[in-house]
């Protein structure tokens, strides 16, 4: 039970984002192919985003449905709050150094580099940088342009690996897709040494909420050594600060999770 209250929580971490006034229509320029790797590899412009969201787990076990608050601070840390039936049930951070979360209803807690996402997600490549270009629906893979194969589609772009690419012990074979206005739609990631992991992530419903354009909706899919999805939907965004405290109170239990 412990092991699948942090999976809750942590698979909160994985969110997009939705605003007060958003609008459905593509109405970003055209991107060229000449110009492609130099526009998607263009930040987001914001200080802060704060969501309120509804997550979905599978993960062969009954998890029932997250309302979470999240707080990013560009560049800095993702904050959590979440509540599961009503009652306020976990909370947690994540900053370059890695992720901190506590649970309520057995009184633990973990303390984790990234290690923990990446084995949760069947990958060797998160870091906080990556981990917040995910959440926002930005590119989170490593693109080296000399590597990849780039096509232009009938609906926008496709960006498949000519070769595989090794990051740390794994070898993987990628493949994303973009709208015309360089939305991500997709992104799938095998990994072809090993146990032959697969992680997919899918966009969708991308909007224009003030000078952002992001996704309503995130489904994330695993494969491999472990199985199961998360799908995230966005009801409340805005922009302003918040206080994010996080303090593991004195009685709670350290756990280890693997």
């Amino acid at each position: 039970m412990k092991k699948h209250i942090f999976l809750s929580l942590l698979s909160i971490f994985l969110i997009s984002c939705k605003t007060r006034q958003a609008t459905t229509k593509e109405a970003q320029p055209k991107v060229s192919t000449t110009s492609f790797f130099k526009e998607m590899k263009k930040e987001q412009t914001f200080e802060q985003l704060k969501i309120n969201s509804q997550i979905s787990v599978d993960m062969g076990r009954f998890i029932p449905m997250i309302d979470a608050t999240i707080y990013i601070e560009k560049d800095k840390k993702v904050w959590l709050n979440a509540a599961a039936i009503f009652i306020n049930v976990a909370r947690g951070v994540a900053t370059e150094d890695g992720i901190k979360g506590y649970e309520k209803w057995n009184k633990t807690y973990i303390e984790s580099d990234f290690s923990y996402l990446n084995n949760l997600l069947n990958v060797d490549f998160i870091n906080y940088k990556a981990f917040q270009s995910l959440l926002i629906g930005r590119t989170f893979v490593p693109i080296n342009e000399a590597d990849f194969i780039l096509d232009e589609t009938p609906s926008g772009f496709s960006l498949k690996t000519k070769k595989l690419q090794k990051i740390k012990d794994s070898d993987y074979q990628m493949s994303l897709e973009y709208s015309s206005a360089l939305d991500l739609k997709k992104i799938e990631v095998r990994e072809v040494s090993g146990k032959g992991n697969q992680l997919e992530v899918y966009y969708e419903n991308w909007a224009d909420y003030g000078s952002l354009r992001l996704p309503k909706t995130v489904k994330i899919i695993i494969k491999g050594e472990k199985n199961g999805q998360i799908r995230i939907e966005n009801t409340k965004f805005d922009f302003n600060k918040m206080e994010t405290p996080y303090s593991v109170p004195s009685n709670y239990t350290k756990i280890e999770i693997k």
